[in-house]
């Protein structure tokens, strides 16, 4: 608790130490004049806009870059927020020769209007246009990769899933859930964490159209900036807002044979004051879902033969405020509100060794609903690149899992009732501090500190038991630095150190208590083999907490012959990574390429073992367990090659080994030996004359592994096609998922010491939607820097998150 308190003291001083800041941006100097440069590109033969076409300001005198955009539908692009100077505009785009334009600005007349600019076909410079072009679907960094989805026509009518399954690196199951390289993976909305997203990011991913997406970003070699939280790394999804003048918005719509989508944005600006809105649904109809659970143990087998009926539905809201005081100070704050439900009814048939013994009807019904509020303070100065900023966000969810289960004979004789209600609650503060200094142009440092305080709570409804109450508190500060070695190579690396309190209350009224210190180093080495190739060697050490999902103590029953419960007592998983990357554009084709080795100690897994109540020993618990370490070799291969302008192939194809060593006191386990995952995602999109766009995609996964268990390999595949109409404004598509199948037979073997299981999923797959987009006023999007808790590992198997474990189909 001393080290948390005087973590907590350095931070605050830190806070106060920056109320001098702006003695060093020059006291109270007056505010920067800034406009915007604006102009339409069109073609120079058809005279038709250029969409997509990358643009960009570079400083006259220094040759360096200062921000640049994309063009929209009408060719339109609007460059805001530069200081007076004189720049020259690059413009280029695939199949035209590149253009230069000068340009000047002046406090006096700070904003330029260029008119019309025309692009002149040269296939000469192809190569040079291309790579320009491509960077802006793709781009990658010195520590991410970054898939620019507002710069891809097909993602209309889809959600946050669909969108996932285009970006380099990831891998999708048709759960939703996303991997990294093998590996969990925290996912973040606009650099903060989500109530949503800690009760099941398949379902949070399902709530976010793709539409409100500006872009995706890839961390694997997260810096010493960010929580150490997350093994396989952090994916940060970046949503949409203007900065234009005026009002400006969209509406989007999806009506389907499974699923249904609508969402609202709304953005308001006059001067120095936005305000920015979202509002969003989404109905999943009930579907039958087939199942069949075997379960063997010493004393015979347990077959259940069933089905469930479940929907799913929920709703999101969200309101920004934003105030630029002047140049320099900025305030802004942001309220979101989720809530989802998962639920319906089910029934089985029971057979012991073979002969019939009754039935199961059951009922289930689990609810979340979570606030996420932040306040967020930013000030930079007159030297470029120096900023301090201080944010504060609140946590609060409620998480309800109710279930009754009634099993009678043959004849209709009861033979048990059971029925239980879980509630979850959540409550989190999080205070931090970061500070910029650029030393020069290429030496930057930054630090910063944090201080999360958790507290969990699981009430149960039965008398016999007690409540889980459960503190998380944790502080952390770091430090980085970035820095050119040569003209070619660069580095950035840093430190960070995480102390962790936790004290909980189990279910027996024992207190208990595990305190734990560690650093967290990361570097980056950057090297610029041409112009167009960049090799990378990173390493980088993370931590991967258990969440409440893990954690939970509370037994529940809602297959009354296969029970789940959290474990209080696990330790958090600590892994180092090590990777070797290659990027490179050549002639319309973009290869990222990259090798890594991980090792992980204390891998949290869920496991199988026999479980004893009430003298009945025919059921199976399944719990979490610190079951061992492992190490994993692996590749990563993304491609993307562009046979004419309007025309894209796209491959993603990952490959990892998985290999494990027990713990001396683990329970026996199927896979003990050395395992290959892989995935391929394969995709072809085109546009066509007229404002028509086609796609095609297909998923292919490999049988995955556990310590104990392995699911079968799964492929499924779909298409859309996209109309734009309204001149542009709005679109109408149609999307499909396999649509020649209506179930995904999904199979998992779990095997231990004492037990044998095995489950058959036929999944309701097939979906077609009908899709309308419609966008209106002046469109253009930026992000604002946001709080990041990206610290808690998440159970990707199923819903659950805070206060129930349940099953969502």
């Amino acid at each position: 608790m001393k080290k948390l308190l005087l973590i907590c003291a350095a931070l605050l001083m830190m806070v106060n130490a920056k109320a001098q800041f702006p003695m060093m941006g020059g006291g109270n100097a007056a505010p920067k004049v800034t406009g915007r440069v604006s102009a339409t590109i069109l073609d120079s033969v058809s005279k038709q806009p250029v969409e997509y076409a990358t643009v960009s300001l570079v400083n006259a005198k220094t040759a360096k870059a200062v921000n640049g955009g994309l063009t929209d539908a009408k060719g339109k692009v609007s460059i805001q927020n530069i200081a007076p100077g004189e720049y020259k505009m690059i413009v280029g785009f695939i199949g035209y020769a590149t253009k230069t334009i000068a340009v000047k600005t002046t406090p006096e007349k700070p904003d330029n209007n260029l008119g019309n600019l025309f692009l002149a076909g040269n296939s000469s410079t192809l190569k040079e246009v291309t790579i320009e072009g491509k960077k802006n679907v793709v781009e990658n960094k010195i520590d991410r990769m970054v898939y620019n989805a507002e710069a891809d026509a097909t993602n209309a009518g889809g959600d946050a899933t669909d969108v996932m399954r285009k970006v380099p690196m990831l891998s999708v199951d048709i759960n939703g859930n996303v991997q990294l390289r093998g590996s969990a993976v925290r996912v973040l909305i606009n650099g903060k964490p989500s109530g949503t997203m800690a009760n099941s990011v398949a379902d949070a991913l399902k709530m976010i159209p793709a539409e409100q997406i500006k872009s995706v970003e890839v961390i694997t070699n997260p810096s010493a900036k960010y929580d150490a939280e997350g093994s396989g790394g952090i994916i940060n999804i970046i949503t949409k807002k203007s900065n234009a003048e005026g009002v400006s918005g969209s509406v989007n719509a999806s009506a389907g044979t499974r699923q249904n989508n609508g969402s609202l944005n709304l953005t308001a600006k006059s001067g120095r004051f936005s305000a920015n809105t979202a509002l969003g649904g989404f109905l999943a109809y009930p579907q039958e879902t087939k199942t069949a659970f075997l379960n063997k143990i010493s004393v015979g087998d347990i077959l259940q033969n069933g089905m469930s009926d479940w929907k799913r539905e929920g709703f999101n809201g969200s309101l920004g405020l934003d105030y630029d005081f002047n140049a320099y100070n900025n305030l802004s704050t942001n309220a979101k509100y989720n809530t989802f439900y998962n639920g319906g009814s089910s029934g089985s048939n029971i057979f012991a060794n073979g002969i019939p013994t009754g039935n199961i009807v059951g009922n289930s019904d689990m609810s979340n609903g979570n606030l996420d509020w932040n306040l967020d303070y930013r000030r930079t100065s007159k030297k470029q690149g120096e900023e301090f900023s201080v944010a504060g966000q609140l946590t609060l969810g409620r998480n309800n899992n109710e279930f009754v289960n009634d099993e009678r004979t043959a004849a209709g004789a009861p033979i048990s009732y059971d029925e239980s209600n879980n509630i979850g609650k959540n409550r989190e503060y999080t205070l931090q501090t970061d500070y910029i200094y650029p030393f020069s142009k290429t030496i930057i440092f930054e630090a910063g500190a944090k201080g999360i305080l958790r507290n969990i709570k699981s009430e149960f409804s039965q008398d016999s038991e007690r409540d889980f109450d459960y503190d998380q508190n944790v502080g952390a500060a770091y430090s980085t630095i970035a820095f050119n070695l040569t003209d070619k190579i660069k580095f950035k690396g840093g430190v960070r150190g995480e102390y962790t309190e936790i004290s909980f209350v189990d279910v027996n009224g024992n207190l208990n208590k595990n305190d734990y210190f560690n650093l967290f180093p990361n570097a980056i080495l950057s090297q610029a083999i041409n112009p167009t190739s960049t090799l990378k060697l990173a390493y980088n050490k993370r931590v991967q907490r258990p969440s409440l999902a893990y954690l939970n103590p509370f037994l529940n029953r809602t297959n009354p012959y296969s029970l789940m419960q959290g474990n209080p007592d696990l330790n958090p998983e600590l892994s180092h990574n090590v990777e070797l990357g290659y990027s490179t554009f050549i002639k319309g084709s973009m290869i990222n390429a990259s090798l890594f080795y991980r090792n992980t100690r204390n891998v949290i897994e869920s496991i199988n073992q026999k479980y004893t109540e009430n003298g009945s020993t025919g059921k199976i618990l399944t719990t979490y367990a610190n079951v061992g370490t492992t190490q994993s070799f692996g590749a990563n291969l993304f491609a993307s090659y562009n046979p004419t302008p309007k025309w894209t192939l796209m491959t993603n194809l990952g490959v990892n080994t998985y290999e494990i060593r027990k713990t001396a006191n683990a329970l026996g386990g199927m896979n003990e030996g050395t395992y290959l995952n892989y995935n391929l995602f394969l995709r072809s999109a085109t546009a066509f004359k007229g404002g028509w766009n086609l796609e095609l995609y297909g998923v292919v996964n490999s049988p995955r592994y556990t310590y104990q268990s392995k699911t079968d390999p799964m492929f499924f595949y779909g298409g859309a096609v996209k109309k734009d109409i309204m001149k542009k404004q709005a679109s109408i598509g149609l999307n499909m998922l396999n649509p020649f199948n209506r179930d995904l037979h999904i199979k998992t073997v779990t095997q231990s010491d004492d037990t044998y299981q095995t489950t058959n999923i036929y999944y309701p797959l097939r979906q077609i939607s009908l899709n309308f987009s419609y966008k209106f006023g002046k469109l253009k999007f930026t992000e604002k820097k946001k709080i990041k808790n990206d610290d808690m590992k998440q159970d990707q198997q199923q819903g659950g998150g805070m206060g129930g474990m349940g099953q969502g189909k």
